[in-house]
């Protein structure tokens, strides 16, 4: 039984943006210049959804630590993305369904906020193209400044912003780190948008609560 929506943390790419295929191309110029090999589809949602920049260089480079190259190529990676995401005109918008679970939200007064791995320069591009600070302070979304471990650390930074405890926080997310970040900070409602194909593989753990394809799908038991 899903809990009543008191509050909402919105993964952002491949859940309000169906983007994998940009990320992947993307990671796969960036690993073609670390490794000489690009990626994989099956990659990007194995080791690099819902990871820090950094980290996936770092993983791209054999594990191996150098701040210098992480830095360098973190900017590089997400410049190629919006490149990607521009020239898909077509595909460039949010997912079906997103707009008017803001504007209902907004009007039951439900907090809501995105905490994202995206790096600043990517949000600003969010907010601007999708028009987001319609609905979200931009000071309010959390996004990968440097200064966060991990998604666990970044899911209690937005968990204050909505004054609310995790127990008591909606997640929505599309991968199996994400999940695992969520779970791991104490969320106990957690919504799969399923961008990538993962419902069997997380089909036994308790805190997924539904299941879904867009937004509008998502149940609207709203806190009274």
């Amino acid at each position: 039984m899903t809990q009543p929506l008191n509050g909402i943390i919105f993964d952002f790419n491949g859940t309000l943006f169906l983007d994998n295929d940009k990320h992947v191309k993307a990671w796969s110029k960036i690993a073609q210049e670390i490794r000489g090999k690009a990626i994989t589809e099956e990659e990007l949602h194995t080791h690099m959804n819902g990871m820090p920049n950094k980290m996936i260089v770092r993983y791209l480079n054999g594990g191996q630590e150098n701040a210098k190259l992480e830095d360098h190529y973190s900017v590089l990676k997400e410049q190629y993305y919006r490149d990607f995401c521009r020239q898909d005109v077509d595909n460039f918008h949010l997912i079906a369904g997103a707009e008017a679970l803001f504007n209902e939200l907004q009007a039951k007064q439900i907090p809501f906020t995105i905490a994202s791995a995206s790096i600043k320069d990517n949000i600003d591009f969010f907010v601007e193209s999708f028009q987001l600070d319609q609905w979200i302070k931009p000071e309010h979304i959390v996004y990968d400044d440097g200064t966060y471990e991990n998604k666990i650390a970044m899911i209690h930074k937005a968990a204050h912003i909505l004054g609310l405890p995790e127990e008591k926080i909606t997640v929505i997310e599309d991968s199996k780190s994400g999940i695992s970040s969520a779970i791991q900070a104490g969320i106990k409602d957690i919504r799969l948008l399923d961008s990538a194909h993962l419902a069997d593989q997380v089909k036994d753990i308790p805190e997924i609560h539904q299941v879904v394809m867009t937004m509008d799908k998502i149940k609207r038991e709203f806190f009274a």
